[in-house]
């Protein structure tokens, strides 16, 4: 292909998104991800390019997001690199837009199934993390699934996959549920006003306490605390 048509196919060519290859990899199924590619790989016109430079732009973009993704999964380089090759391979595998694809599956179908194999080995361990962080921080009103997921060293899309699966809640729920509990403790052990207590286990909004504790327990804290219950 002349140098001039490479230009003119650069210039109309659509620059890829390298987040959400990303999010594909964080977050698709083994069953999904050739139809999440695909989908990228089509918004770009990837298969209409005849430009080998254009292509290993593009493969080289991926392979990058990939193997930092790898990384992050704790598989050494010298595993990914055997499995891809080092980035200067990559020209090598790219002769046809059919084989680039081929290799651009491969490449995001491993990183899944390496991604599943560090949630069933490493899986419960972060989920117990992140619930004894949430135990000993619910009061403060800032934490949130990007608190926890950064103070346990994941990813929030990564952590709140393993959470939901292993409890069977959202991390948000399990958070109000240890929040509306403490609530419960307070108003029935203590004098303190009901303001004090939403503010003293992490709700900075009175009536946004009031709906939470009544999705919870079916009353509102006033009425809960005026029916003398004990919490055993």
């Amino acid at each position: 292909m002349s140098q001039t048509a490479d230009h003119r196919e650069c210039c109309n060519v659509k620059r890829l998104d390298v987040k959400r290859i990303d999010a594909l990899l964080r977050s698709a199924s083994s069953e999904t991800c050739a139809a999440g590619l695909d989908e990228i790989l089509d918004e770009i016109g990837f298969r209409t390019l005849r430009s080998l430079v254009l292509r290993l732009y593009v493969a080289t973009d991926i392979y990058l997001a990939a193997r930092s993704f790898a990384d992050e999964l704790g598989v050494p380089d010298e595993e990914f690199t055997a499995c891809f090759g080092s980035a200067d391979d990559l020209e090598d595998k790219l002769s046809t837009v059919d084989g680039t694809t081929a290799f651009l599956y491969e490449i995001v179908e491993q990183c899944i199934r390496w991604r599943g194999s560090t949630v069933r080995d490493s899986g419960s361990e972060a989920v117990r993390s992140a619930v004894e962080y949430i135990d000993r921080n619910y009061m403060h009103d800032d934490i949130s699934l990007t608190a926890v997921a950064c103070a346990v060293g994941l990813s929030p899309t990564y952590l709140s996959t393993i959470f939901k699966r292993e409890t069977g809640q959202k991390l948000s729920e399990y958070l109000n549920q240890v929040r509306i509990g403490r609530s419960k403790e307070l108003l029935c052990c203590t004098s303190k006003m009901i303001y004090e207590i939403a503010f003293e286990v992490g709700f900075q909004d009175y009536r946004y306490f009031s709906q939470i504790f009544k999705k919870y327990t079916g009353q509102t804290p006033r009425q809960f605390q005026s029916c003398g219950n004990v919490i055993v």
